[in-house]
């Protein structure tokens, strides 16, 4: 249970690898009911890395559009997105213990069978269990965004990292990311113009607007009443390979 975030280690000699990761894991306390839900509601909604690569099919028990979600904190818009879009399955992958307890819950509550989620570090589980061609869509919304520019390295949207998501979409799928840090943003941007294979969905060098899917959540609608701006940007694998 809970496969954690295993050590990294170089296949020829053993030795520990580090790696660089885009956060850093300080975990809160779990309250009483998250702890339940990761003991109780664990082998049933959760994935292990270990496990190797996903088959949806056997996950869900049926055919239907996969949709993932990288880091999505306390889990409330992905559970939301979940029962406004019943005929797709979703996936969430999430490091911090008290989020994936928190989802577990809302689980629980609202009765998303077709909900399930990782407890792990999103970049192995994106490597190592998603299947290739398999995703209608990948969503990442705000994620850290690492403002100091030495810590930029640390960014999750890099050119190595929006390569390995295109190898695992389907045609026509959509990789989809959101932002309230501007800087960030016009990072991201960069970094899907000059990757190969892309298509920008809003047109080349734009942001879009926000699409129907991707629920505003209070944090956001908090922030656009202090004038701060949010940034979407949709791509899809380019499938004439301009």
């Amino acid at each position: 249970m809970l496969d954690f975030l295993h050590t990294d280690k170089d296949p020829a000699t053993g030795k520990v690898m580090r790696r660089v990761r885009s956060f850093v894991l300080r975990e809160g306390r779990l309250t009483a009911g998250q702890q339940r839900a990761l003991e109780e509601l664990w082998p049933r909604y959760g994935l292990e890395a270990t496990a190797g690569v996903l088959d949806p099919r056997e996950t869900f028990g049926r055919d239907a559009p996969l949709v993932l979600e990288i880091g999505y904190g306390m889990g409330e818009s992905l559970i939301q997105m979940a029962r406004a879009e019943p005929d797709k399955n979703f996936v969430g992958i999430e490091v911090h213990r008290p989020g994936v307890g928190a989802l577990l819950l809302g689980i629980e509550h609202c009765g998303c069978e077709n909900l399930r989620t990782w407890c792990d570090d999103a970049v192995p589980v994106l490597e190592q269990c998603i299947p290739e061609a398999s995703l209608h869509r990948l969503q990442l919304y705000f994620p850290d965004p690492w403002p100091k520019k030495k810590h930029h390295k640390r960014r999750i949207v890099q050119p190595e990292f929006v390569e390995r998501v295109r190898t695992r979409m389907e045609p026509g799928g959509v990789f989809h990311m959101a932002t309230d840090w501007e800087d960030y943003a016009q990072h991201m941007l960069e970094v899907m113009e000059q990757a190969p294979g892309w298509k920008n969905l809003a047109g080349p060098g734009q942001f879009a607007p926000r699409p129907s899917w991707r629920p505003q959540t209070k944090f956001e609608r908090r922030g656009e009443g202090k004038g701060h701006g949010v940034w979407d940007l949709l791509y899809s694998p380019d499938e004439a390979g301009e």
